[in-house]
C-alpha cells in the first residue's frame, strides 16, 4: 500500500514548484525567517530539514548536493559556517512553523517559518555609539596640532 507517499504539488508544475522551494530556501537561510502561506511553508521546511542534517558534516561532496539547490554561494557558505553548527548536538526539528492568521484577499492561512536558533549579529547601534567619540577625539587632535 502506498499511502502517506506523495506532497502537495501546490497547483504548479514541476520545474515552477522546484524554483520556489528553492527560492524560498534561500531566502530561509539569509534571513532566518520567513512569511508564507502553511502549505509552502510545510513544503520548504521538509527541504530546508535535510539541508541543514547534511550540512553538519562539512565536506565537498554535502556542499556540492546542497549548491544544486542554492544558487546563491554566500548563503552555501552561511548555511555551513553559521547555521548547521548551531544545530550539532539537535537530531532534527530546526524549523518551526507559527500562524499568524488568515490573508485578508483571500483568506489563506498564514505562518511564519523560522530556524529554532537564531545567529548571532553584532550590534550595529553599540558599534555607531563607540565609534562617534572616537572620531571627535581624533579631531580634536587634529585641531590642536
Amino acid at each position: 500500500m502506498k499511502h502517506k507517499i506523495g506532497f502537495n504539488a501546490l497547483n504548479r508544475s514541476s520545474a515552477h514548484r522546484k524554483a520556489l522551494k528553492r527560492n524560498m530556501v534561500t531566502s530561509l537561510f539569509r534571513y532566518e525567517r520567513i512569511e508564507t502561506t502553511k502549505a509552502k511553508a510545510l513544503e520548504v521546511r521538509k527541504m530546508a530539514e535535510k539541508m541543514i542534517t547534511r550540512a553538519k558534516v562539512d565536506n565537498v561532496a554535502n556542499r556540492r548536493q546542497i549548491a544544486r539547490d542554492i544558487y546563491d554561494e554566500a548563503i552555501v557558505a552561511k548555511l555551513f559556517t553559521e547555521i548547521a553548527p548551531l544545530f550539532v548536538e539537535r537530531k532534527g526539528g530546526y524549523t518551526r512553523v507559527l500562524k499568524t492568521g488568515n490573508r485578508l484577499g483571500d483568506a489563506a492561512e498564514m505562518v511564519i517559518l523560522e530556524l529554532v536558533e537564531k545567529t548571532s549579529k553584532p550590534e550595529k547601534k553599540a558599534e555607531k555609539k563607540a565609534s562617534k567619540p572616537a572620531k571627535k577625539a581624533e579631531k580634536k587632535d587634529k585641531e590642536e596640532k
